[in-house]
């Protein structure tokens, strides 16, 4: 099997992880928790169906990684309870917008960090993507002044969540994402337990009804979602897997289309093409120009 075939295997997988990733924004409005306690049970139901698929790569942990990883779960859990609580504030396409700007802070930092330049069009396809993302919400939007406030939380989320994606993609040469979701949510835990129990009080779900959308974060998104994501950071160059990404608001409006009824216009749908325009570009780019380092994995 070819590069060419492996990257378009791996983005249509990620595309998959991230349709799992946009119904967050439904689980945590049908919640009957609080936001950050909402989060908190979400990453703590994952553990249980995560230590299967992680245990044999635990043995080879090293406490420098452990450590790292613990780090990685710090951030999440910063994305988690911000983009959580930014729904009661704003609307789900802005909090799954901005939430998603990630490339913004990713592209700089993989640069200096991990040396990765991207290719000569990269902006462009990145510009193009941005564009589609805001034409296909702007017609959403009908700011009120605690709108903005909502907005700052979702978009302070994606600096968390860059933050999370950096890490697990430099460890993902060593280690399975479900090694990666599994040690960092210990992190997750003991920090979302902080904050909850500082902000909010820890809430005990005690009904069906309470714990039916806690269940489907934790196997939409946290088992699924970003367990399928960081195995395909592993596969992808770090710049192409962040512009993908931005493909959740898309699918977090498509969503809400069937779930709310909400009715997507002629302006909406061009949003849409203009995504999947620029998300090809950019995968035009990498898989097209063999002078582009593809990253190694062990398999």
């Amino acid at each position: 099997m070819n590069q060419r075939t492996n990257d378009t295997k791996n983005i249509l997988l990620e595309l998959v992880a991230v349709a799992f990733l946009a119904t967050g924004g439904i689980f945590v409005k049908l919640s009957g928790l609080s936001p950050i306690n909402t989060g908190l049970y979400r990453v703590l139901f994952a553990i249980p169906f995560l230590f299967p698929l992680a245990y044999k790569g635990l043995r080879t942990l090293t406490k420098k990684d452990i450590q790292i990883l613990g780090l990685a779960g710090i951030f999440l859990a910063g994305d988690i309870a911000l983009w959580n609580l930014s729904f009661s504030y704003t609307s789900v396409a802005n909090a799954n917008l901005l939430t998603n700007l990630t490339p913004f802070t990713v592209v700089p930092v993989s640069y200096f960090l991990f040396k990765e330049k991207p290719p000569k069009f990269f902006l462009i396809g990145a510009a193009v993507t941005l564009i589609g993302v805001f034409v296909l919400l702007g017609g959403k939007a009908n700011p009120v002044s605690a709108n903005y406030f909502g907005d700052f939380l979702a978009f302070s989320a994606s600096i968390f969540y860059a933050g999370f994606l950096l890490i697990s993609y430099r460890l993902r040469d060593r280690y399975e994402s479900s090694v990666i979701m599994f040690v960092s949510g210990f992190g997750s835990i003991i920090t979302l337990g902080g904050m909850a129990a500082i902000t909010e009080g820890i809430q005990v779900p005690s009904s069906i009804g309470e714990l039916a959308p806690l269940i489907g974060l934790t196997l939409c998104l946290q088992v699924i979602g970003h367990n399928l994501l960081a195995h395909c950071q592993g596969k992808l160059n770090v710049n192409l897997s962040a512009i993908v990404c931005l493909c959740q608001p898309v699918i977090a409006s498509i969503y809400s289309f069937f779930f709310f009824a909400e009715k997507l216009s002629l302006i909406e749908l061009a949003g849409i093409l203009l995504v999947i325009l620029g998300v090809f570009s950019v995968k035009a780019q990498y898989t097209a120009k063999k002078t582009i380092p593809v990253k190694k994995t062990a398999e």
